[in-house]
């Protein structure tokens, strides 16, 4: 495993890209990982640790920029929290994970080629069961796979017409924080290892996320950066779902 300039710079895109949609950047931290070789075990807590400073730097961006709402963010923490800590403790075959991962990073594929609903119709009043339900299922799999959720929540928030853009972005934000925390508090339970370049990755990351966080909030269109990103994820998506390297 080489890390070389061009990872860095993917890195900080990823960051930037993610941040300014109010998320951590996981799916895509995994997707550069999985690219360059790194072993399972690695990328999930170095994914979640990414995780935790680049979404509370986006999640600062966007309160200050009053599109939180506690109202629709409680059920779905108060429910993903401890599954996200139960997905943490488990343990996952090497390949089923990069079969999971790869499933998942179709997702935000999708989104980032397709999704172009921006949640300024009519909003619905969401429902507090479902908001339970959805928060449990999506914090396992952020535990389980080293994701914080995001990628997971927003199209949902979105499709179901309970936010708009920007306050997806901040819920997706604070949600994506405490799920990483809890994920990353799970797997420190059975032991965890980092990348001896583990501290440039933060810096990096951190740097990326700020700028994009604080762009984010404004309004700023990002669209070659969000077809070079989804270029990037179907690459490692493919790598992940038919290959065995």
């Amino acid at each position: 495993m080489e890390i070389t300039v061009i990872f860095y710079l993917l890195l900080f895109t990823v960051a930037f890209l993610y941040a300014s949609v109010g998320h951590g950047g996981a799916s895509g931290y995994l997707a550069l990982m999985a690219i360059y070789g790194f072993a399972p075990d690695l990328m999930k807590p170095t994914a979640l640790l990414l995780n935790i400073f680049v979404s509370l730097t986006a999640f600062i961006q966007f309160y200050r920029g009053r599109h939180f709402n506690w109202k629709i963010f409680l059920p779905l923490a108060l429910a993903s929290i401890p599954f996200a800590f139960l997905g943490g403790i488990m343990s996952i075959d090497a390949t089923l994970y990069k079969k999971i991962l790869g499933l998942l990073l179709l997702i935000p594929i999708a989104r980032f080629f397709f999704l172009t609903k921006t949640g300024e119709e009519e909003k619905q009043l969401p429902n507090i069961v479902w908001s339970l339900l959805l928060g449990a299922m999506i914090g396992f799999l952020s535990g389980l796979i080293g994701i914080g959720g995001g990628i997971i929540l927003s199209p949902i928030l979105l499709l179901l017409r309970w936010t708009d853009q920007k306050q997806t972005a901040a819920i997706s934000a604070l949600f994506i924080f405490v799920n990483s925390l809890s994920g990353l508090s799970g797997q420190l339970t059975k032991g965890i290892h980092f990348s001896s370049d583990m501290l440039l990755m933060v810096i990096i990351a951190f740097a990326g996320g700020l700028l994009g966080a604080w762009f984010g909030s404004l309004k700023f269109r990002h669209e070659i950066l969000k077809f070079t990103l989804a270029s990037v994820l179907t690459l490692a998506a493919f790598k992940l779902l038919f290959t065995t390297a």
